[in-house]
């Protein structure tokens, strides 16, 4: 008996010794499921000098920017986390206006290029004949889809989608591409008020 013990510590001791080992590997690690709204939409409030539609699962908020204005909207999609920022300028006529704003925005989508693989920019017409420029930024970037949208005479409009989340677009990319179309239905829907 006192041999059969001897023997089984023995090995006891031999197996934790080294002669198993296990090599320990970390799952991936893996991201949440997004449930996408469902594409349903209404108009913008008459008090706002242009008018397009948006989703019923957005809520439409003032600009909580420090530099807001009058006119500024965010579209915040609670369950994606996901701001549509709208911004709205006046041209009254003026070239220059409408030339610094056009500056402005290029500067702004230009400010991407840190981190982005790249961006394509596309000149769009929109069922109703309005002209959008559309700027789509790959990469881990803020800001993965902006636009402008002007009648050369009256009205400037910007848009830019955030997450207000960390920037993964790996994780994020079903949400992106769901934003996208969002914007994409805010753009066709868009029409200025007299």
């Amino acid at each position: 008996m006192r041999n059969f013990v001897i023997s089984t510590l023995a090995l006891a001791i031999a197996a934790t010794a080294g002669g198993c080992k296990s090599e320990f590997q970390p799952k991936p690690k893996g991201y949440n499921r997004l449930m996408l709204p469902v594409e349903e939409y209404i108009a913008l409030p008459d008090s706002l000098p242009y008018t397009f539609e948006y989703s019923t699962a957005a809520k439409l908020m003032r600009d909580t920017s420090w530099i807001n204005e009058k006119h500024w909207v965010e579209i915040y999609y609670p369950s994606l986390k996901a701001n549509l920022h709208i911004t709205y300028k006046k041209i009254n006529h003026r070239d220059d206006l409408l030339r610094g704003f056009l500056d402005d925005s290029y500067k702004l989508t230009s400010k991407q290029q840190i981190k982005a693989y790249g961006i394509d920019e596309v000149i769009v017409k929109t069922p109703t004949g309005k002209t959008a420029m559309i700027a789509e930024i790959s990469g881990d970037v803020p800001t993965q889809f902006q636009f402008t949208m002007t009648d050369s005479t009256h009205h400037f409009l910007r848009g830019a989608l955030y997450f207000n989340t960390e920037v993964n677009n790996d994780s994020l990319a079903p949400a992106i591409d769901f934003m996208k179309k969002e914007a994409m239905h805010l753009i066709n829907t868009l029409q200025w008020k007299k």
